[in-house]
């Protein structure tokens, strides 16, 4: 495919992007890119290594040694260790309260961004992240932003059985010198506080096909 579209959806945790992100590759019929799943994948990697997530230089040292790889598995476009994917391993606390600091790491986020601008040679893409729209893939029409309060977005936590303090994230997040979390420019906003994931991933779609034929 000469011209592979990108559709980014970018926001803070919990605002609904993996859920939503699935539902319009569906419906669209395009794969999907889960980029936070590759941070969390190293967060792992360097945990189960006994690497210090706390040490820039030995994080990148993990990162550039790993035998990572890009493979596609029911449209699903997964970052393997090995040939391995740690599905239930990189959902733990553990790992989630690893993964800002690995995610920090500038070098890193260079390695994950050439990575993830590799997946085009899957074809059509819907990736989620906090820097799709703005870092991985700025030259992109299709730029969506989530987003919902505090209080929903810990909820749908807890309910997930995680246990994150979302607030420090979101601070992380937006003040880490590579790659802040912030709104892409031209994104469409889209606060799904009080939405069900039908009602946000329909409106998505409905700005998604307004563009489609002009691409085609």
């Amino acid at each position: 495919m000469a011209n592979p579209i990108v559709i980014a959806i970018d926001g803070t945790s919990a605002s609904g992007k993996s859920t939503n992100a699935k539902r319009i590759a569906k419906a669209l019929g395009f794969f999907y890119v889960d980029t936070g799943a590759m941070y969390r994948t190293l967060a792992w990697y360097c945990q189960r290594s006994q690497v210090d997530v706390s040490d820039p230089k030995a994080v990148f040292a993990a990162c550039r040694k790993w035998r990572a790889s890009l493979e596609c598995v029911d449209t699903h476009i997964r970052l393997l260790v090995d040939g391995y994917f740690p599905e239930r391993e990189i959902r733990t606390a553990e790992v989630s309260r690893a993964v800002p600091q690995v995610a920090a790491v500038p070098k890193v986020r260079d390695w994950m961004k050439k990575k993830q601008r590799e997946c085009v040679r899957f074809g059509n893409l819907v990736m989620e992240g906090r820097d799709i729209g703005s870092n991985v893939f700025p030259e992109t029409d299709y730029k969506f932003y989530l987003d919902a309060s505090l209080d929903e977005r810990s909820a749908r936590r807890a309910a997930d059985g995680i246990e994150e303090n979302l607030a420090a994230r979101d601070a992380h997040d937006s003040q880490r010198a590579a790659a802040p979390l912030m709104i892409p420019l031209g994104a469409v906003v889209v606060n799904n506080s009080g939405l069900t994931p039908e009602r946000t991933s329909q409106m998505i779609l409905d700005e998604i096909h307004k563009r489609l034929p002009a691409k085609e």
